[in-house]
């Protein structure tokens, strides 16, 4: 099996600054691999490249073989943006049942996945009276609708309490374990472990990818944290 997503040389400007540094980078498939950096980093230009709403100025996206942002991954990729990209004046079922329409999901999906996000008890609960945690369960909904192949999170558990956070990273295993592959972004590094794979960004270019065993046998350090900042210090290369 082939990378999920194959990235060469990719660069993106953005008012006029170069915000991506001839990114190369190749995701497994099959494993849930953490985007991780601090805010401005690029994480969030990097995953719009990914899916393929973002205008690069250079270099290649290859998601599922397939040119990022092809018409026939649509069904194929699903994305969760930063901020819940749901309406907030329908309900919980209302929403899901609109984004299954356009993905082409039989009905009875839509109920399944309000179970799976943990939100079965709000689905007539119009979004905008939800928690913000609550709102980013129902967009997560929407992400995962067409069952896709390949998911991308853009800063998922941001808001929510330790528990849930735990149980989605559960979740995203079982995705991961059942076939799917998940690409993952956070600024928290205490969630780096709970990854199969890393990919530690900063400034625009890629500190490291690798596993976080190998990130700490290459440091020396067994804190992930710690290893980001040993990267940094010492300015070492993927």
């Amino acid at each position: 099996m082939g990378p999920a997503i194959s990235i060469r040389g990719l660069r993106v400007v953005r008012g006029g600054r170069e915000v991506l540094h001839e990114i190369d980078l190749e995701v497994e498939a099959g494993r849930v691999t953490g985007l991780l950096g601090p805010s401005g980093s690029g994480k969030t230009t990097l995953i719009r490249s990914i899916v393929g709403v973002q205008i690069v100025a250079g270099g290649t996206v290859s998601v599922l073989a397939l040119p990022a942002g092809a018409a026939a991954l649509r069904r194929r990729v699903g994305y969760m943006t930063q901020a819940p990209s749901v309406y907030g004046d329908l309900t919980v079922r209302e929403n899901l049942t609109y984004f299954g329409r356009i993905v082409g999901v039989e009905r009875d999906r839509v109920d399944e996945v309000a179970e799976r996000v943990g939100l079965a008890a709000e689905t007539d609960q119009v979004v905008a009276t939800l928690s913000g945690g609550q709102r980013a369960r129902v967009s997560l909904g929407t992400a995962l609708l067409s069952e896709p192949e390949l998911l991308v999170l853009d800063e998922p558990t941001v808001g929510l309490d330790p528990v849930l956070r735990r149980d989605l990273w559960d979740f995203f295993h079982e995705l991961a374990e059942a076939g799917s592959t998940l690409l993952v972004s956070s600024h928290v590094m205490d969630e780096a472990g709970r990854c199969d794979g890393l990919v530690l960004l900063r400034e625009g270019s890629i500190l490291a990818a690798a596993t976080p065993d190998e990130l700490r046998e290459h440091t020396g350090v067994t804190e992930l944290d710690d290893a980001f900042l040993q990267l940094i210090e010492h300015g070492a290369g993927s």
